[in-house]
């Protein structure tokens, strides 16, 4: 497989790959060493193919230990960009959930902290101000997953300094494109689309239809790499982060990340599909 694209995080610079790894569900599992040898595998198989950003939270029920432990017991976390969330509201349950988020991920200082779904954004930010400025964060971001809260979303970008904006962008879901993607392009701020396959029911109503012709000329095989390439080609998106508990379905989407890209005309075809 060709090598994935990078993109640059805006605030530094940073090269990151387009197509990272959410663990909603995926990774929330028993402590079962089946279930682990799968998760293991996949992550394995994610930072050999390039890939760096793993994007988990408190809300996730057990991702964090999981990833925390398998991330430790392959010795992956310098390949690894590790993004969370703090899902609480008030300062000291918020510092207290992060604490606990550092320790199940087995790291002192996390690359990315997110406020989840705004909850208690203010109260959060300015903490997480300081916790970068200590070193114990390397960048910040706010997330939220539905298109009725982007314009909140869009507040915070235009009062707050973040580093990073997590929303929900498919070829299905674009109501980010109205407001969102300009303002944080605008910005100077990294774009991480969750839901970028719209939790698969986009990919098991297209999977009764053929993929189109014109696929091949953008390089894509699948549908999962045709939905993916649409997301990852909008200019202000940096990364992508398709949830996946099988090594066939990462490669997939990690074929996403290589070769040609589509233009405007391409993703406008591969949004009627969709729609």
């Amino acid at each position: 497989m060709s090598a994935l694209q990078t993109r640059a995080i805006p605030s530094t610079g940073e090269a990151l790959p387009v197509i990272g790894l959410g663990t909603w569900q995926t990774f929330d599992i028993a402590d079962d060493p089946r279930l682990r040898a799968t998760r293991g595998a996949v992550l394995k198989a994610f930072a050999a193919g390039g890939a760096r950003l793993v994007d988990s939270s408190p809300m996730y029920g057990r991702a964090e230990d999981v990833v925390g432990a398998l991330v430790q017991a392959q010795d992956l976390r310098e390949r690894l960009f590790l993004a969370t969330k703090v899902w609480t509201a008030g300062r000291a349950a918020g510092e207290r959930q992060m604490e606990a988020s550092l320790a199940k991920l087995c790291v002192d200082t996390i690359d990315l902290m997110q406020v989840h779904n705004l909850v208690d954004v203010e109260t959060h930010l300015a903490t997480l101000r300081a916790w970068k400025a200590q070193g114990r964060v390397r960048y910040v971001g706010v997330t939220h997953y539905t298109a009725t809260a982007h314009d909140a979303v869009a507040r915070i970008l235009d009062t707050h300094p973040v580093d990073f904006v997590q929303i929900n962008y498919s070829a299905a879901e674009r109501e980010a494109e109205r407001r969102v993607l300009p303002l944080a392009h605008d910005k100077g701020v990294a774009v991480i689309a969750n839901r970028p396959l719209a939790q698969g029911a986009l990919l098991r109503r297209l999977a009764r239809r053929p993929l189109p012709g014109w696929a091949a000329d953008i390089d894509c095989a699948t549908w999962p790499e045709l939905l993916l390439k649409f997301v990852i080609a909008h200019p202000a998106v940096t990364c992508a982060i398709p949830a996946t508990s099988s090594v066939a379905h990462l490669q997939d989407n990690l074929r996403a990340g290589t070769g040609r890209m589509p233009d405007e005309r391409l993703r406008a075809r591969i949004a009627a599909e969709a729609a």
